[in-house]
């Protein structure tokens, strides 16, 4: 099978991060535009992030820089383990907001019925990225060890 240049790596790599950056933009426009004070950017952001790119190295492993370097993938099994603990507690923290300061802390000032359609998306669209991104930070792990044990044990029988 035939490999990718470094310069081709560079290239794949750029387009992924301009495709994550343009996802995130058109999923997180409509809460910027509508709902001034979201209190939850930056754990949105690192949801989509998160899920975009565990999920691409899943399944894209071999066409990625993390391919054939043995440290980084050592050093990532065991960087997601904290990593995914943070993104449980981020998810908690959502759910507790939304339990303790109701449903109108986060879009309170709309007209009501914009108010029920910009919260339903906004809770949708969270869930669906923070379970996605748990779940794949949860799975990325066990797909670089075998990916580890594949180049070491690839000369043997």
């Amino acid at each position: 099978m035939q490999t990718l240049s470094s310069r081709q790596l560079i290239l794949v790599e750029l387009l992924w991060w301009l495709f994550t950056a343009l996802l995130a933009t058109l999923i997180l426009l409509p809460i910027y535009l509508k709902v001034p004070n979201y209190p939850f950017w930056k754990m949105n952001l690192l949801y989509l992030v998160t899920f975009v790119t565990c999920t691409r190295f899943i399944f894209l492993l071999r066409f990625t820089f993390l391919a054939n370097r043995f440290w980084w993938k050592f050093a990532l099994i065991f960087l997601s383990i904290p990593f995914v603990f943070f993104l449980i507690q981020g998810l908690n923290t959502f759910q507790t907001f939304l339990d303790e300061q109701g449903v109108e802390a986060v879009a309170g000032l709309l007209p009501l019925q914009q108010q029920d359609a910009m919260l339903n998306y906004i809770y949708n669209e969270f869930l669906l990225f923070a379970v996605g991104a748990i779940i794949s930070a949860v799975v990325f792990p066990f797909r670089l060890a075998v990916s580890i044990w594949r180049v070491r044990n690839r000369n043997q029988a």
